[in-house]
């Protein structure tokens, strides 16, 4: 199955020219850490930057950078590691990993934003199959127990 079937749908976008007092309160309305930046394509949104609240932290607040004199084109990672829908979870995952990503966007065939596969949200979804296959043991050994006494 594809990260297609994992990745986060609703993906928090703006454009280049957003301040970063309005990436900000995205993140805070939306309870999200980050906001992908985007161009409009006649099929949707092609990504072409990300920013993280991390970003906000060592490159805005750190740097004492006034915010009112930069937008997110300023300060983005320009042309992000995409993942396709239909590639592999465990290929994307290494991935994540080679590029040193806990989030990267999910694009259509068309390089369009479908949505984001978040590290966070993975650690959830591999636990909650650990907690399944560890159920399923325990679940067989009683079985069995039942069967041969």
């Amino acid at each position: 199955m594809g990260v297609g079937h994992y990745c986060n749908r609703e993906v928090v976008v703006t454009e280049k020219d957003a301040t970063i007092q309005e990436i900000a309160q995205l993140m805070r309305e939306h309870h999200v850490g980050d906001v992908i930046i985007v161009e409009p394509t006649p099929g949707g949104n092609r990504p072409v930057g990300i920013v993280t609240d991390r970003d906000l932290v060592v490159e805005i607040l750190a740097q004492e950078v006034d915010p009112a004199s930069v937008t997110a084109a300023d300060f983005m990672s320009a042309e992000p590691v995409t993942a396709g829908e239909k590639d592999g979870l465990l290929d994307t995952l290494e991935q994540m990993y080679t590029h040193g990503v806990r989030r990267m966007p999910v694009v259509n065939d068309q390089g369009d934003l479908e949505g984001i596969l978040v590290a966070d949200d993975l650690l959830e979804l591999i636990s909650e199959q650990i907690s399944d296959l560890a159920r399923l043991v325990k679940r067989e050994i009683l079985e069995e127990k039942v069967k041969r006494p």
